[in-house]
């Protein structure tokens, strides 16, 4: 295990470095994660906010409200445009989903412990042999399938 977990931009103008090895790591089929890494799925982990430190670059972000009706900042480089990190989870205080692919060494990671939102899943992937969530692994109880938020009623498409 590396001494500190580095990062970056695809440009490396945003740079980043944790110490302690994420316990979370998952794939996300949602479709707020389709559409804001223009990818089928996004691949992130989590640290604790206290562990991530930015060293360098100075990253845009966007406010979000998920469909569960969390919010949220999603961190890219505005030279690049690649997105990075996302912080300021309103669902997840105190921690960091970081984009697996800005790890200058994603080998160093553990693999996804989990899928979710595989109700979104494009018809030609493939699972992987973790534990699969068709919404939120949280989800309200008697609607595993789904997250809806108990102020609107409203599905959730997001992990937000």
């Amino acid at each position: 295990m590396p001494e500190k977990f580095t990062g970056r931009c695809a440009c490396g103008a945003i740079t980043y470095e944790f110490g302690n090895a994420p316990d979370f790591v998952a794939n996300c089929y949602c479709k707020d994660c389709q559409k804001s890494s223009g990818g089928v799925m996004a691949t992130y982990f989590s640290v604790a906010a206290d562990d991530f430190q930015l060293l360098s670059g100075d990253p845009r972000s966007y406010p979000y409200v998920a469909a569960s009706g969390n919010t949220l900042e999603r961190n890219f480089c505005p030279d690049c445009g690649a997105r990075v990190f996302t912080d300021e989870l309103s669902g997840f205080p105190g921690q960091v989903f970081v984009m697996l692919g800005s790890l200058d060494d994603p080998e160093t990671i553990k693999p996804p412990i989990m899928e979710i939102f595989t109700r979104f899943r494009i018809s030609w992937t493939k699972a992987l042999d973790v534990p699969q969530y068709r919404g939120r692994p949280d989800a309200v109880e008697g609607s595993p399938s789904e997250w809806r938020n108990p102020e609107t009623g409203a599905v959730a498409q997001g992990c937000g």
